[in-house]
């Protein structure tokens, strides 16, 4: 289905999440498209259910392995809401549980209305993140370590990237290899990572940079998409984020009783960050405005430390 052309792709995927919103019981008169990049997020309307259809995939992705993340992120949201922490919530109204229809696995959201007049404040965000961290915390079901790095992506993509000159030059595709390397076993074993960076705790985190993950209802904030749900060192969810949010974190884990983020963790997860950009270049053929949209954060990977500093 991702190889489809986006309109016929996002055609698909509603067709889907309708025909699967019906079977599941639920009234369906229209469906509204509230978002459209790596997935499609429809309102069953007049239901008050919202569904996430992924569509845009990395290489190797199938039903299965999308199956396992999407029943980790349902179990952490509804552990999350059940303890009165604000997150989008698993809807009540269909089992908590991925569906598949017609290629797609697709998961089923509580609808919250969206305060479309406020403008995102990332510094505001970062300083609730350490509240999200608290909570997780004690999430007692099992989650795999730094998953959300997905190292198997980025080892074929940079196989892949050989025969893209066009988009990664072969310097820059050789350096992207030679940090991976160094940056790797740290990535794949949590006894690495620990032996590397001792009395660095891990932990249940969001995964995919939380600040820029909270949805602006008209009833407040909440945290959402957690489909990146991992265990992992608190500085993954403040990547590429720069020192001044990383300050406002730090406000935030001071209010909470938490350390502040570790200089040398925050460079760790930066350069991981990095080449995870770059394997997302892979993406193009169904994305073909990623490019541009990633030529910035190559630009200044090129000007950073060689494997954010780390020697191997």
């Amino acid at each position: 289905m991702t190889a489809l052309p986006s309109t016929r792709r996002t055609r698909a995927a509603v067709d889907a999440a309708v025909g699967a919103g019906r079977d599941l019981g639920l009234t369906v008169t229209d469906a509204v498209v509230l978002h459209d990049l790596f997935s499609v997020v429809v309102h069953l309307s007049p239901a008050p259910v919202v569904v996430r259809v992924p569509t845009v995939l990395p290489h190797g992705t199938d039903l299965d392995v999308q199956a396992r993340r999407q029943r980790a992120e349902l179990g952490v949201t509804r552990w999350l809401a059940d303890r009165g922490v604000p997150v989008i919530a698993p809807s009540p109204l269909v089992p908590r549980e991925p569906v598949r229809r017609d290629g797609f696995s697709m998961t089923f959201w509580e609808f919250v209305a969206e305060d479309r007049g406020k403008e995102p404040d990332y510094a505001a965000n970062c300083e609730i993140v350490p509240d999200l961290h608290a909570a997780m915390r004690g999430y007692p079901g099992r989650l795999s370590f730094l998953s959300a790095a997905e190292p198997r992506f980025v080892t074929e993509s940079f196989t892949l990237l050989a025969a893209r000159p066009d988009l990664i030059g072969a310097a820059d595709l050789d350096r992207a290899r030679r940090e991976w390397r160094v940056l790797e076993p740290l990535v794949r074993s949590r006894a690495a990572f620990e032996s590397a960076f001792p009395g660095i705790g891990v932990q249940p985190i969001h995964g995919d940079s939380p600040p820029a993950n909270i949805f602006p209802g008209v009833d407040g904030d909440r945290y959402a998409d957690f489909e990146l749900v991992t265990l992992g060192p608190v500085e993954w969810d403040l990547a590429a984020l720069g020192p001044d949010l990383e300050a406002a974190y730090d406000r935030g884990a001071r209010r909470n009783g938490m350390r502040a983020l570790n200089a040398d963790v925050m460079s760790f997860v930066n350069a991981v960050g990095m080449l995870r950009a770059i394997a997302v270049l892979t993406l193009t053929p169904q994305l073909p405005d990623l490019a541009e949209y990633l030529e910035p954060a190559i630009d200044r990977w090129r000007a950073t430390p060689f494997a954010g500093g780390l020697t191997g």
